[in-house]
């Protein structure tokens, strides 16, 4: 009689695992057919807003990687983006290049200014390494700066729609789908990587960088990996950015964009991809916000200049408010309110 006990009592937690992971598979299968369905009851407005996100959204996910589980800090994130942005416009300008041609490239590019830059973490940790991706920034926004004054493209460099398969995307319709594609092929990508033998080297690194060697991680080899495939990625939203509002210029990459960013992976919860997600979906939307409120109250005024204040506060106080009060962020909210619906039995089993 034990024995049988002690089976079923083996073949409860596989059952209960089978169980958990059959009840996840339905929530991606729902999240994704009202993903694909949104589109259909959804204004130009708001399809907009969800191509934004998206857009943040693959970026979100590269700072993630790199901060949140390999801890390499990082202020270069507009300096990413921007260089990828800048490769995609000066090769059509130049040459004419078409999207197959200058994707690859600005993954490329930045790829390997993640490969210079990542050269000093090597030696430097904290804000030491926060301050040398920081010149990254200010190198990359002048060198973009200096193009457009060479060129005599002042005002910027204009795109046209990028042409897919004989197929031009220019509506709100068709970008929301090639972009929802493309941030779901990224979080699948970032995530079997993380799975992988290299995020847990990257886990481990965070963990302590001492300890991880002494287990025989190269920490080296692995630090340096870590910001050529994240810098590879940051690069390729900022190509998808330039391709999306037909325009590239300098102005649009400020240190504030850098901040932003890391907005997106504090609020939406530090080491988790769906939190960089969900950050990006709360710090696109935090501007908005912040223009109906100031809309709502009356006696306040709205003009660009103030919205653009009250929502550099709105970051900031957000930002502290999290550290402060809920350090897991987004997701660490979302776990707790699946767990208030979990069975009894789950909820004394959580530690």
């Amino acid at each position: 009689m034990s024995n049988i006990e002690t089976g079923i009592g083996k073949m409860a937690p596989a059952t209960e695992l089978r169980k958990r992971l059959s009840q996840n598979q339905v929530a991606w299968i729902g999240l994704i057919v009202l993903l694909v369905l949104l589109p259909t009851s959804a204004t130009p407005f708001h399809l907009d807003i969800a191509s934004q996100i998206f857009i943040a959204g693959i970026g979100a996910l590269a700072l993630m990687v790199l901060t949140g589980i390999a801890g390499q800090i990082s202020l270069g994130h507009s300096g990413l983006m921007a260089a990828g942005a800048f490769t995609t416009g000066i090769l059509y300008k130049e040459t004419g290049a078409g999207i197959w041609i200058t994707l690859p490239a600005s993954v490329v590019a930045g790829a390997v200014i993640g490969l210079i830059f990542g050269l000093p973490s090597l030696r430097l940790r904290g804000i030491y390494l926060a301050m040398s991706t920081l010149a990254l920034h200010f190198l990359v926004i002048y060198l973009g700066g200096e193009y457009e004054f060479a060129s005599g493209a002042s005002t910027g460099i204009f795109l046209d729609p990028p042409v897919v398969f004989g197929f031009e995307i220019y509506d709100g319709y068709a970008w929301y789908y090639v972009l929802l594609a493309l941030v779901a092929g990224t979080y699948w990508g970032c995530r079997n990587l993380l799975n992988s033998k290299t995020g847990r080297a990257w886990e481990a690194l965070h963990a302590n960088e001492t300890a991880a060697e002494a287990l025989g991680v190269q920490v080296a080899n692995y630090k340096l990996l870590a910001f050529v495939i994240t810098s590879g990625i940051a690069s390729f939203s900022g190509a998808l950015f330039a391709y999306y509002q037909n325009f590239v210029s300098v102005e649009a990459f400020t240190l504030f964009l850098s901040i932003q960013y890391i907005a997106m992976i504090i609020i939406g919860g530090m080491g988790s991809l769906p939190g960089a997600l969900l950050g990006a979906v709360f710090v696109t939307l935090v501007p908005y916000f912040v223009e109906w409120l100031m809309e709502a109250v009356p006696y306040i005024g709205l003009d660009i200049t103030t919205v653009s204040s009250a929502s550099y506060a709105a970051f900031g106080l957000l930002m502290i408010l999290f550290l402060v009060f809920e350090p897991s962020g987004l997701i660490g909210i979302w776990k707790r309110i699946v767990g208030q619906f979990a069975s009894p039995s789950k909820r004394e089993d959580t530690p």
